[in-house]
């Protein structure tokens, strides 16, 4: 098993999350991030005062796969969140060593 974190530009999100479902990946979790990598953040304009925004609003997606899901997981995000743009974000995968399903007390492949 897999925890697939994906970072992604917030317009994308609705994009990726339906691309996801198309491919039988049935849960996510999504939180409202904000950071900066090679993109170091902008300068914005408000009310003729400039100023510098150091961190990005960014989505944090995190969906737990089985092995055998993550090639196609990764294809799939790639595909609906890559604008070709900086910025477009990350995709980091780790291990799960173990799973449980907090109301019936599943554990792993079951948990998922």
């Amino acid at each position: 098993m897999k925890m697939v974190t994906a970072i992604v530009k917030p317009f994308k999100l609705d994009d990726v999350r339906e691309a996801i479902s198309d491919i039988g990946i049935e849960g996510l979790t999504v939180s409202e991030v904000k950071g900066f990598g090679r993109q170091k953040g902008h300068t914005e304009l408000y009310r003729g005062a400039e100023y510098q925004v150091d961190f990005l609003p960014k989505m944090k997606l995190e969906i737990a796969v089985l092995d055998d899901q993550v090639d196609r997981l990764i294809e799939v995000i790639l595909e609906t969140a890559g604008t070709g743009r900086i910025g477009d974000g990350k995709i980091f995968v780790t291990s799960l060593e173990q799973v449980i399903r907090i109301r019936t007390g599943e554990t792993d492949v079951n948990a998922i």
